[in-house]
Order: C-alpha cells, then structure tokens, then sequence
C-alpha cells in the first residue's frame, strides 16, 4: 500500500518540483502546492515541511531516486509531467510503496507531427533553402541544387509505441513503406516488423527513434545502426539523448556515411555538441515535441487529475506502477 493514504489534503500536502510556466504554477499553487524550482530548493526545505509532502508534481529531467525520496517521508504519488518518466527511479519508488503516474496521449500527435516535419526538412533541404533565400542568393540568379523527395521511401519506426504507431500512420499517408522494431510483433495494416534495430536499419531509407528512455534503451542506435541506415539516410530522434550514440552518429555525419538528421533531444541537453551546429544537413530543436500551448495545457491537468485522485482516495488516471 502506497504511502500517504489518503485522509485529506492540507495546504502543505503537495510540493511542485520544477520550472512550470507561470499558468501551470499558478494552478498548482490554487491545489494548495508549495513551489520550488530544483532539487537545491527540495533539500533546502525544513524537516516539517518536506514531511507534510504526499504528492509531489515533477517536472524535471534531473534523477530522481531513493535518496531524493527519503526527503519525503510521507510521500505517497510521484505526478510526473510528461509521458517519460526515465529521470526517476520507478523501482526506489516501488519499494518505498509510492505511486507514480505521467502524462500519456496528450502530447502523441504533437510529438509525431514535429517527427514527420524533422525527417521532410532535411530531405527538402529546408533550413538551407530558406537561408538561400534570406541571403540574397536565388534574387542573385544562384541556384540552389536539388533535394529528395519523402513520399514512397522506406521509413522504419524504432519503438512502436503510442507515438511510433502516430507517426507510422502520419508517414503512411505520405506513401511510405512502414518497417518497425518492437517488443513483439503488433497487429498492423501491413507494416514490416524486424527482430533488431540493426535489420530495420538495413531495411529502410530512413529511420524515426520513438523508444522510451532509460537504462534499457541507452545507446540502442548504436554505431553498427547508423552505418546500416547508409549516406543517403535520414536518422529523427524525439525520444530521449542517451538513445542515441552522439559521437557515432557526428562521425558518420561528418564523414558523409549518413545523409542527415533531425534532433529533437540530445544527451546532454541543452548543452549540445557544437559539432552539430557545422552540419548543414541537421535539423537541431530544443526538445519541443510536447510544446504546443495546447498540449502542455493539457499535461498540466492531467498530473493534476492524478494528484487530485491520489488525495481523494480514487484510481489515479494514468498510473505508471
């Protein structure tokens, strides 16, 4: 049984961990959340209030494990704010009997059409086409060379999870031939399924990365997946960093042995390697796959439904554990 049964809920019985834009924060604040903005601000709280925490509302990519738990010894839900939960430790949460729900769905088609959109730039040039243009350049008579075409290539998804399946539906409307690695074989209209994310590679013109974050994932899109994909392949990652191998994949970008790629995520963002940054050929965004005003409006309450089920004593919506 979960810490912190519910028995009602007092102004100091939820904690706010993170920077929330300043709707998000005021709606916590109106549940009767304390706010801090970091793990410095979460240990620098006295005892009493840290012990009055049941429901803590994470928004944050910094680890969150035992030794932060133990902080709260009556924390009883963990509500985290995105669908990946890999900054906390689900095991350390369980043995501690606490709960942790994220929030699924809501942000699925934002996050496929900003992979659909990172994967058509590159093969349409389009970052340099448009400085082409800004520079004065077409107005001048250059010209600027031609692009690949996207419809009908062979896309493979690595992860065909809620996101993978959107974007594979996204792509398959442009004409493209649908290859995917997961778990096990799903039931599909027809898409490719591959053992390994090697064979995908080998299999496809492209590849979208939609696998959740941590330990098992890290590094799944290896050296030997990056060479497999080819110099006229396209690599979208809009999972997490550290699915990635970086160093590889800026080898084989430099060298020319990959065509480009789109990045929505990176291993040690935001700091990212400014080798990318030389590379006309990568599509570089600052983790926005969720970020739409809509969408985020939308995860906010969805981890206050949970917090506010946890406290009522209900089902929490969109449990994790």
């Amino acid at each position: 049984m979960a810490r912190g049964v519910p028995g009602g809920a007092g102004v100091s019985a939820i904690l706010g961990l993170g920077r929330y834009p300043e709707a998000e924060r005021a709606a916590l604040e109106a549940l009767g959340a304390r706010m801090v903005a970091d793990l410095d601000a979460l240990r620098g709280l006295d005892a009493a209030a840290r012990a009055g925490v049941r429901a803590l509302a994470f928004r944050g990519h910094a680890p969150f494990g035992a030794a932060e738990m133990a902080l709260l010894p009556r924390l009883g839900l963990i509500a985290n704010y995105g669908v990946g939960h890999d900054a906390i430790d689900i095991a350390a949460a369980e043995a501690a009997g606490i709960r942790v729900s994220s929030t699924p769905d809501v942000l699925t088609d934002d996050v496929a059409d900003l992979a659909v959109g990172m994967l058509l730039m590159p093969q349409r040039r389009m970052l340099a086409g448009d400085a082409h243009v800004r520079s004065g350049r077409w107005e001048a008579g250059q010209g600027f060379g031609l692009s690949r075409e996207l419809s009908g290539r062979r896309v493979g998804i690595l992860g065909l999870g809620r996101i993978g399946r959107a974007v594979a539906e996204r792509l398959a409307a442009f004409g493209c031939e649908i290859h995917y690695v997961s778990r096990s074989e799903k039931p599909t209209p027809g898409w490719r399924y591959h053992a390994d994310a090697v064979a995908l590679a080998a299999a496809v013109d492209h590849l979208v990365v939609t696998l959740v974050g941590g330990p098992a994932t890290e590094g799944a899109v290896s050296a030997r997946v990056i060479a497999a994909l080819g110099p006229e392949g396209v690599l979208v990652n809009v999972s997490r960093g550290a699915v990635v191998d970086e160093d590889a994949l800026l080898d084989a970008l430099e060298a020319g042995r990959l065509g480009g790629a789109g990045l929505d995520v990176f291993r040690d963002e935001p700091r990212v390697n400014p080798r990318f940054a030389a590379l006309e050929q990568v599509v570089l965004q600052p983790h926005q796959g969720s970020a739409t005003r809509e969408t985020r409006a939308a995860m906010a309450r969805l981890q206050r439904d949970n917090i506010a089920a946890f406290l009522e004593g209900r089902p929490l919506p969109t449990p994790v554990n």
